[in-house]
């Protein structure tokens, strides 16, 4: 059995709206179905498109064909990627827009707080290096003077030896 997805005409005259239905290709365009799994309507603002996208993903995997106006619909409107019930207006897309520009702004302000916190602790560890050096600078000078002290009570003590000495002799 031959199976495409396709659009019921419903509505009055000069005011349509269309069902998205499953049936066998044999079947007249209005007659009888095997599913249900969405409804457009064109003369809206803006248009509406609801579908049960997981209903309509499902049939396409066991081999339903959607006729032409109705692939372009899907695809324009991205069923093919969404799962669920799916409602595709366009103010549900200026709604998806919004939420996406709000978690670019949100990942950008985050990213941002990484990068200062990053640059603070860069400059801790160079005030910690510089603390460090500083440190390492003073002992230095405090080694040097104590060696410098410890000569000079050197000379002194040989100075002192030197005195004995020559009063011994």
């Amino acid at each position: 059995m031959a199976v495409k997805i396709r659009l019921k005409r419903m509505g009055s005259k000069k005011n349509p709206f269309y069902r998205i239905v499953v049936a066998d290709s044999r079947k007249p365009r209005d007659g009888r179905f095997i599913e249900e799994i969405g409804y457009y309507n064109p003369l809206t603002e803006p248009k509406i498109l609801r579908v049960d996208a997981d209903k309509a993903n499902s049939w396409i995997k066991n081999g339903a064909k959607p006729t032409d106006t109705v692939e372009r619909l899907f695809k324009e409107n991205a069923v093919y990627e969404a799962t669920g019930n799916f409602d595709n207006t366009d103010v549900q897309k200026a709604k998806r827009e919004e939420k996406m520009a709000a978690e670019r702004k949100a990942r950008a302000e985050r990213e941002a707080e990484l990068d200062r916190l990053d640059e603070e602790a860069k400059e801790k560890k160079a005030k910690e290096a510089e603390e460090a050096k500083a440190k390492a600078a003073a002992e230095a000078e405090a080694a040097e003077a104590e060696a410098e002290e410890a000569e000079g009570e050197e000379e002194v003590a040989e100075e002192a030896e030197a005195e004995e000495v020559a009063e011994e002799a």
